[in-house]
């Protein structure tokens, strides 16, 4: 269905959730004790976690692909994303305008969360881009297929997180300021690996056979 010459056309997007304090690692959170101590018995200022249970948050929508990036859409915390706010807000307002603005053409690429697989936004996509792959032709749960997910979100992370961060404010500008720099030679690595990952999932059998109608014509196009 799409050979390897579209690849630079699908554009992925995905939301995440970036928290104030910075995400802990429990393979991280260790220290040396004799043999049998409790955890409960240690100092607290020997302990390594130190991330509070709850943390102010904010979530954000992009958009990437070889011909270039949206703008980086911030969800206003409380907000609840269903299939309505993500058509006529995250689509219609933010990531559809964005992608004309750089091409004519595309194919828009999204994972399996509830609001993508909506019946209105499945409707208001096939009514509004020239071409996307519907969620009949995506595995429901694909981070190893969405360069967002493998490459993206971590090396935003890696800029957000270089300092503490004391406030959602500044977890705002600490967004804004790594999508900012964020180079578009990443961005074109993690679409080119994204074809690869496509056929290893394939051929492991990640992919459920009721989708590789689409999946198999790819790698038969390498």
């Amino acid at each position: 269905m799409y050979p390897a010459s579209l690849v630079n056309y699908i554009w992925f997007t995905d939301e995440k959730l970036f928290t104030v304090a910075a995400p802990s690692n429990s393979q991280n959170d260790r220290f040396y004790a004799p043999v049998g101590t409790r955890k409960r018995d240690v100092p607290a200022n020997r302990l390594l976690r130190t991330r509070p249970t709850f943390s102010k948050s904010l979530m954000v929508s992009v958009g990437v692909s070889a011909l270039g990036r949206t703008n980086i859409h911030f969800i206003e915390p409380g907000v609840k994303i269903n299939g309505q706010y993500y058509g006529d807000v995250l689509l219609m307002q933010g990531l559809l305008p964005d992608i004309r603005e750089i091409t004519e053409y595309f194919i828009f690429q999204q994972d399996g969360a509830p609001a993508h697989r909506a019946r209105e936004t499945v409707e208001l996509l096939q009514a509004e881009s020239p071409d996307f792959i519907p969620p009949t032709s995506w595995p429901p749960n694909s981070p190893d297929l969405n360069p967002e997910d493998y490459k993206i979100w971590s090396a935003m992370e890696e800029k957000v997180y270089r300092y503490r961060i004391h406030d959602v404010n500044e977890l705002r500008r600490r967004i804004v300021d790594a999508w900012d720099e964020m180079d578009q030679s990443v961005i074109d690595e993690s679409v080119r690996q994204w074809r690869k990952r496509l056929c290893a999932c394939v051929e492991a059998c990640v992919v459920p056979k009721d989708n590789l109608n689409i999946n198999f014509n790819f790698v038969n196009a390498r």
